[in-house]
């Protein structure tokens, strides 16, 4: 058992010390890329203003002959691409593959000083995050890096899942979880085959009409991740890191892409993955509160003063709980703001 003064003790000599506390910025959309493609590199210029984090993809879609040149091309854009303000994330090989070990080496050692965030995948406990922790800091010393590197888990497994409040709090370098739903329905065996969203026939139906039983019943399809996302959100609360939503995979299919990024920022997540360029605009436009949400926060907030007692206000009761709430919202928009002019004018700030 690690004494909890040594928690934030770097793990190798000449590593940089760990952060004290995530720091949070703009996160609504995590753009994936495929570094091999140098179509897709070569659009990078027009697309980095656009989004909050750029993703390097190394794993999953990446065939296996290209595992080596995918590595290669995120080296040659992390060290000649103006990322400006926008995150450079990379999505490694899990740890079980043959190629974690070397993204990991390389992309320390070659470009660790562009990198914000390393994605792991399929993690599955605390062990895998200390792995990385340890291995981490080891190559930051060789690198000579002087901030340290964060760490997201993304949750595929039944058994990363049972063990997340553990894996929230592996490690200092814990920035963040995102769901996996493709591989975790596989895991968990649910029967979907769909990347995301909901299922037609996962629904509830209204009773019976007592005056015509025989009468067609209403159904209303419910939400497969309801149960994951909250339960994923409530880890990150109390370890002080980030939940996301992850890939929905259905590029055409516009509206129940949004509706499922509302759901899952309604439920506290503050971002979630693009897999194609429409779904930027949605994301964004998803994790950003609405204006008139702005503007309703805000009037709570003066309406209460000194935020003790409560007050009515249109008829419903406001109290100190109701202005914790809207402060949530107003700092999120005012974090925002301060990287998009055009939230800020749309909020009038």
């Amino acid at each position: 058992m690690r004494s909890p003064r040594d928690f934030f003790k770097p793990l190798a000599v000449g590593a940089p010390e760990p952060l004290r506390e995530i720091p949070f910025r703009p996160s609504r959309v995590i753009h994936f890329f495929p570094p091999a493609n140098a179509k897709m590199v070569a659009k990078l210029p027009d697309i980095i203003p656009t989004v909050d984090i750029l993703l390097g993809n190394l794993e999953d879609a990446v065939p296996m002959a290209d595992k080596e040149a995918a590595r290669a091309g995120l080296v040659e854009v992390g060290k000649t691409v103006d990322m400006g303000t926008t995150q450079l994330w990379t999505r490694v090989n899990s740890l079980d593959s043959p190629w974690g070990l070397d993204d990991l080496t390389t992309l320390v050692t070659e470009i660790g000083d562009k990198l914000d965030v390393i994605m792991i995948p399929k993690v599955e406990g605390a062990e895998d995050i200390h792995y990385v922790d340890r291995l981490l800091a080891q190559l930051e010393a060789k690198a000579g890096l002087t901030k340290p590197l964060l760490v997201h888990a993304i949750l595929e497994t039944a058994r990363g899942m049972v063990n997340i409040e553990e894996i929230c709090g592996a490690s200092p370098r814990m920035q963040g979880l995102s769901l996996g739903p493709a591989d975790l329905a596989a895991n968990r065996r649910m029967k979907t085959t769909r990347v995301g969203g909901g299922h037609p026939d996962y629904v509830v139906r209204v009773d019976p009409d007592a005056n015509d039983p025989e009468a067609p019943r209403q159904t209303f399809q419910q939400d497969l991740w309801h149960y994951t996302i909250a339960r994923m959100v409530d880890a990150c609360a109390m370890h002080g890191i980030l939940p996301f939503y992850g890939p929905f995979g259905d590029i055409k299919d516009v509206v129940a892409c949004e509706d499922q990024f509302r759901n899952a920022y309604l439920l506290g997540c503050v971002g979630a993955w693009s897999l194609h360029p429409a779904q930027i605009e949605i994301a964004k436009r998803v994790f950003s509160p609405r204006p008139a949400d702005v503007a309703q926060a805000q009037r709570v907030v003066d309406a209460m003063g000194d935020g003790t007692g409560a007050v009515m206000l249109d008829g419903k009761m406001e109290d100190d709980a109701s202005v914790k709430q809207c402060k949530v919202v107003l700092q999120l928009a005012h974090d925002l703001a301060e990287r998009d002019p055009e939230l800020a004018a749309a909020y009038g700030f």
